[in-house]
């Protein structure tokens, strides 16, 4: 590998060959033959260190490369490559080897209540899209859950976790089961992986169908739709604090909101470059309450305004959380992109769920842009209409079509969405919620896939 001047990209020896593309969605390179790196800014190089063999070679080190066209990476094993961000094209000099058909290992987790029903439909369409676009997947399903709990009294085992890092994404259906005291699920396996695999992004679309109604008057498909960015492993969430007096007139509770200048900077980066990526108004606006927490939210507008200087491009703006609340039922419009700090987003997300038409169509994912991810409708659990085949599964679809976007898989994702979108703007659903759409939960999920196949 021959670097040009001045280009921040640092290899060690005995790499061996090069993809010749524009670089724009992620796939593996396949190194062999002499070639030329040329770097662009702002698009990041990052570490996925999944164990896996591709063409005989067990490989110890990978490296997530953003090219045009699907491809392969092979180094040798155990060889560390380390590249600085800004990667741009690849320029190959002689033979390429070309493939695409790596097989994605997604990790399963039905979970709780409806859960199971709607983790069925999602990954009916998931395999739709695969068939489609011609890339291959295998799943491993993880029975964690309350009637496991309620079995075994274990909740989320550290080898499974271990088993997460070496998948591509997980999904999961749902969490919450009536016979477990509430938050002992949540925050043993939701949480708890959140944190251990250090999920620091939560990301939340909020997009309004055609179609699909809205209790904001006037407001439609073209003033409803942005994405918050939510700090997914900090703040009030960190599970610091204790009691004083515990049980007695006197108690004191504690919880103290965490932040640090590494987990702000890296969401608030995160940020930045989807509002790039996403193209759209180009705005950023930072959701917080500065004028109350003086220290916490000082620490976040100051990070926001020195990364905001290296991003000329992005126009960015300071709304205080109230103020959010309002202007998202206002004025949704004026919103591109929103990042905020973990408890500010738990609450603005599922106001944006209800303006894009309730959480039955509502997806999340939980990213660390450099490792697994972790994909989810945002609704509970719903006991109540466990088995009854009534629960509107486009929520959980839409999270596989987040999964699919993740792992590099843009046109199934795509398919995914218009399908979705298609189906909503028909007018063939009654009502999206769970009981009165007027098909099965498994007859939605039969008509989306097929939007995809077709």
């Amino acid at each position: 590998i021959v670097v040009e001047e001045n280009l921040p990209l640092t290899v060690q020896p005995n790499l061996r060959t090069v993809m010749g593309f524009t670089l724009s969605v992620y796939r593996w390179v396949l190194l062999e033959n002499p070639a030329t790196i040329v770097v662009e800014e702002n698009l990041p190089l990052t570490v996925q260190p999944n164990l896996r063999t591709v063409m005989g070679f067990t490989l110890s080190v990978y490296r997530w490369v953003l090219l045009e066209n699907p491809a392969t990476i092979v180094v040798e094993e155990n060889l560390p490559l380390t590249v600085q961000p800004n990667l741009r094209t690849v320029k190959c000099q002689q033979n390429l080897h070309f493939w695409r058909n790596l097989m994605y290992n997604i990790a399963l987790i039905p979970g709780d209540g409806i859960g199971p029903e709607v983790t069925n439909e999602a990954m009916k369409v998931f395999g739709a899209a695969a068939d489609k676009t011609g890339f291959k997947y295998e799943t491993i399903e993880y029975d964690f859950g309350g009637d496991r709990y309620l079995d075994t009294g274990e909740i989320l085992p550290n080898s499974a976790l271990d088993e997460f890092r070496q998948t591509d994404a997980i999904f999961l259906g749902a969490i919450g089961h009536p016979d477990v005291t509430p938050g002992i699920l949540e925050k043993g396996i939701l949480l708890r992986t959140r944190f251990e695999l250090d999920l620091y992004i939560n990301l939340r679309p909020v997009k309004l169908y055609p179609g699909v109604w809205t209790p904001i008057k006037d407001k439609g498909p073209e003033e409803i739709d942005f994405i918050i960015v939510r700090e997914n492993t900090e703040g009030l969430y960190a599970g610091i604090g204790g009691f004083l007096k515990h049980g007695t007139p006197d108690e004191v509770a504690i919880q103290e909101m965490i932040n640090t200048r590494k987990g702000v900077e890296r969401c608030v980066r995160y940020a930045f470059e989807l509002t790039r990526k996403r193209n759209k108004e180009k705005q950023l606006t930072l959701c917080d309450k500065a004028n109350v927490l003086t220290y916490a939210h000082d620490l976040w507008r100051r990070v926001f305004d020195e990364v905001g200087a290296e991003y000329s491009d992005i126009e960015t703006d300071y709304a205080f959380v109230d103020a959010t609340t309002m202007w998202m039922v206002k004025n949704p419009e004026w919103f591109d992109v929103i990042v905020t700090c973990n408890m500010f987003g738990d609450i603005i997300t599922d106001l944006g769920a209800m303006i894009q038409g309730g959480m039955g169509i509502a997806a999340s994912g939980n990213l660390n842009p450099e490792s697994v991810a972790m994909f989810e409708p945002i609704h509970g659990s719903a006991p109540r209409y466990t088995g009854k085949n009534q629960i509107n599964p486009i929520a959980a679809i839409s999270a596989a079509g987040m999964m699919l976007e993740h792992i590099g898989e843009t046109e199934g994702a795509a398919l995914i969405d218009g399908a979705v979108s298609d189906l909503l703007a028909s007018g063939q659903i009654k009502d999206l919620a769970a009981g009165r759409m007027g098909f099965t939960t498994t007859q939605i999920g039969d008509m989306i896939a097929e939007s995809v196949a077709n």
